[in-house]
């Protein structure tokens, strides 16, 4: 809330005092503009003149490190390099430094489980709209509290209601910018709404994603379908679930794992609706607009990507990357 009266003019000490020290659960930050780690939430901060700051000209990558290890860091990193080439932005150091700088990160922030959010925005330098004024891309890793950490056992399933966001458009939806207005939007409606989640609607009034998920269904035909990737942003969890799945269609659990447009019909008609997403893993959907999902409980397609998921978070997997020994 804003104050009366005049305001101070004050040098660097004196707003770094003046700076609040509310608990947020910020573990650790890691900028490329002073090249350092800090551990003071205070001093958690991108210059005000950065692109991604006032005009959302960046992209980002979040995924969790679970009892000390980073999970599919690969397929994260590849997303990034897409995200950045799409929108004609380099990446601020090569991969392989990029991930000694997240793995540093994460441990200075002390926490076994945590969320790490990886940021490349276009760069300080102009409160203009043209990104070659801007001096380069930066660079920002945030390490932050992970709230639902553990995988013993399957959430017992949520609620969806239909979003009256617009879906994206083009480039949009399929790119994971740091424009996520609509997707902010989107949450607020599923907390208004009184649900865990709402799910947006292409121009056909197909399924299309969450706020900062993506979702799929189970057909009384045992089929397992996910929207196409031309119109949703495939997230890295979903497309782990879609390969599981593929091994259940070999197994003869499922008879087809594949992309498909999924109407409002076939989502009412589904026995099982997943929720996939870094933070819900895989997540059964017992309800949806208001109407129950198969007989109301979690189904046993979602059962076994869920125990699927958690055994490539073994220690031993190759997809985890060690933090703390």
């Amino acid at each position: 809330m804003a104050k009366n009266g005049t305001k101070a003019v004050v040098g660097l000490v004196e707003w770094t005092a003046r700076l609040p020290r509310q608990d947020r659960k910020l573990y650790a930050m890691y900028s490329s503009v002073t090249d350092c780690i800090v551990t003071d939430q205070a001093a958690m901060m991108v210059p005000v003149d950065d692109h991604v700051v006032h005009r959302g000209d960046g992209v980002f990558e979040s995924f969790k490190c679970v009892d000390g290890n980073l999970y599919n860091l690969g397929d994260h990193f590849a997303r990034l390099e897409r995200s950045c080439a799409a929108v004609g932005l380099a990446l601020p150091v090569p991969v392989d430094e990029m991930e000694s700088i997240v793995v540093q990160t994460v441990r200075a922030g002390g926490a076994r489980d945590a969320l790490v959010r990886l940021l490349v925005s276009r760069g300080p330098g102009t409160m203009g709209i043209n990104p070659y004024d801007c001096f380069g891309p930066e660079l920002y890793i945030v390490a932050y509290e992970l709230k639902r950490p553990s995988l013993a056992r399957m959430p017992g399933g949520v609620s969806v209601a239909v979003s009256k966001v617009p879906v994206k458009p083009g480039i949009f939806a399929t790119v994971k910018t740091c424009n996520y207005l609509p997707n902010v939007l989107m949450k607020k409606e599923a907390v208004d709404l009184g649900v865990d989640f709402t799910v947006s609607l292409d121009e056909h009034r197909n399924l299309a994603e969450g706020a900062t998920e993506n979702i799929g269904i189970v057909t009384r035909g045992k089929e397992l379908f996910m929207p196409p990737p031309e119109r949703v942003l495939a997230g890295t969890t979903a497309l782990r679930a879609l390969e599981f799945a593929r091994q259940l269609k070999a197994e003869r659990m499922l008879t087809a794992a594949e992309f498909r447009p999924i109407t409002l019909g076939m989502v009412r008609s589904a026995v099982e609706v997943h929720i996939y997403g870094t933070t819900p893993n895989i997540t059964p959907v017992i309800e949806f607009d208001g109407h129950p999902v198969g007989d109301g409980t979690p189904g046993p397609v979602a059962q076994r990507l869920f125990e699927m998921l958690k055994e490539e978070m073994v220690p031993d997997s190759r997809r985890l990357t060690r933090v703390f020994d």
